[in-house]
């Protein structure tokens, strides 16, 4: 049964009505705002892009928050609206909204950004890990990109076998590899400053706003957004409150405070310990750790330290591996998007051939590390890449949710996003204007050739993100379709 097919009989704070179903199927298991806020933050934060930030220093502050109010605020409440609404996630929200072609081309590109979330991911975990064994190694291509191949395909393994409890693993890493290290590291860093030690940024007035330099000052901008990204999957949980109208708004604002904290704080104590030259954009959190123990001569820390990061991005991994690939599996099985060989299930009924193929291109692209000179280059523009292809998908989401808007008016909704129509048109440009400015090189590759970084990152973003999904999508035949497929990913 769809949406639309179920009654709205339940009124929620006098305006909106909540499906009957949904209360009958979730009056004993209501969560609380505070928790639903903890779970987004557990999804949303991480520490592994505040050395991107932290060499803004002070305006690192600025930089987190101009994309929180344009992004992460917008993608909250409209991503609220409709999964309070429509059952299916993505594909139902745009299939609806637009078209099922673009329906989707949303649901690929939330799974093609993986190919090189992965990537960038890992090699952030090979230089952690080059902090434990040999710190020499964060600056090795080689070393990255063995790395990235071999936990990526012990991945796969683990995942084919379906094993369970590697959600449960990836709850623990909020507080394993976030909270704990992100807080000792803020400690430490005041401590280091109390101390009478100089920051390595100036952190006055004068330097809260970034220095302009032309459009490439400003393009590590766009790395942010895909550290907001993530919403859309959280706003599932709004049938789960009690009253969504007036908690999910608290819970986003709750969950937007503790995001913003674990961002701003640890990149301003990087920025505090290591100056600005000497970070590495992969390594630059254990830099700023080893730093940071060794002026209390405690840098027998460190490798632990470097252990919790490694456990949380981890199970992080393996919780994002099966995911975004099983939504394109159900899709594609109940529309034939894709052929039979991609539908396969193993034994344990998952979808190893999609894992396999995907882990084919991301070897591909690992030695790439191994190719390109610079370790943070080749993470920079995996990383890039990875978010091209996503903002593809909420550019798709924001006119979706204006067009159900204005068609559905009358369609039950748990929830209503307010003014969402200039929400979503805040939201859409700002979405398109970060995808336009990822084709610009940033200062630190001002050496390069600017052509040379367009080809990289338009023939990775709109390549994967466009052509390929074309492709299947005109090659589709009849036959692709699984008959006894009838769900569709939540």
């Amino acid at each position: 049964m769809s949406a639309a097919d179920i009654p709205a009989d339940v009124p929620v704070d006098g305006t909106t009505a909540v499906p009957a179903a949904r209360t009958r199927a979730t009056n004993t298991q209501w969560i609380s705002w505070v928790a639903l806020a903890m779970m987004t933050t557990s999804s949303v934060a991480s520490l592994r892009a505040a050395p991107t930030m932290a060499v803004y220093g002070l305006a690192c502050v600025f930089l987190y928050l101009l994309p929180a109010v344009v992004f992460l605020l917008p993608t909250s409440l409209v991503s609220a609206e409709l999964a309070s609404g429509w059952t299916g996630g993505i594909y139902k929200w745009v299939s609806e909204g637009i078209s099922k072609p673009m329906g989707f081309l949303a649901v690929w590109c939330q799974f093609a950004m993986t190919i090189f979330y992965y990537p960038s991911l890992l090699g952030f975990v090979a230089s952690t890990l080059a902090y434990v064994i040999n710190p020499a190694l964060a600056s090795s291509g080689v070393w990255t990109a063995a790395v990235i191949i071999v936990v990526y395909w012990s991945g796969v393994w683990v995942s084919s076998r379906g094993t369970k409890g590697v959600a449960g693993l990836a709850s623990g890493g909020l507080i394993i590899g976030t909270l704990i290290p992100g807080v000792v590291l803020v400690t430490l860093g005041v401590v280091f400053l109390g101390q009478g030690n100089e920051s390595a940024a100036p952190m006055t007035a004068d330097n809260l706003l970034p220095a302009w330099a032309g459009l490439s000052s400003l393009v590590l901008i766009v790395n942010n957004f895909l550290s907001y990204s993530g919403m859309e999957m959280n706003a599932v949980h709004v049938s789960s409150l009690k009253n969504p109208g007036k908690q999910f708004p608290k819970s986003m604002f709750l969950a937007m405070g503790m995001v913003l904290a674990i961002f701003i704080l640890p990149a301003l104590a990087i920025s505090w310990i290591v100056p600005a030259e000497e970070l590495s954009l992969t390594a630059g959190v254990m830099q700023a750790f080893d730093a940071v123990f060794a002026n209390f001569g405690w840098q027998w820390l460190t490798p632990i330290v470097g252990i919790m990061l490694v456990t949380a991005s981890l199970g992080g991994m393996l919780t994002w591996l099966a995911g975004p690939s099983k939504g394109l599996l159900l899709i594609s099985r109940q529309e034939g998007y894709l052929p039979p060989f991609l539908q396969r299930l193993n034994k344990n009924g998952v979808q190893q051939n999609i894992l396999v193929v995907q882990g084919i291109v991301t070897t591909v692209i690992g030695l790439a590390y191994a190719l390109i000179p610079d370790v943070s280059s080749a993470y920079w523009i995996f990383s890039v890449i990875t978010t091209q292809v996503y903002l593809i998908m909420y550019l798709l989401m924001f006119v979706a949710a204006i067009n159900l808007r204005r068609r559905q008016p009358d369609h039950p909704r748990g929830f209503r996003a307010p003014m969402l129509v200039s929400m979503c048109g805040v939201g859409f440009a700002a979405s398109l204007a970060a995808l336009l400015v990822g084709f610009v090189p940033p200062s630190q590759f001002s050496s390069g050739s600017p052509l040379v970084y367009f080809l990289i990152v338009g023939g990775g973003a709109l390549g994967l993100g466009l052509f390929v999904p074309f492709l299947f999508y005109r090659f589709r035949k009849p036959t692709w379709k699984q008959a006894e497929s009838t769900e569709v990913a939540s």
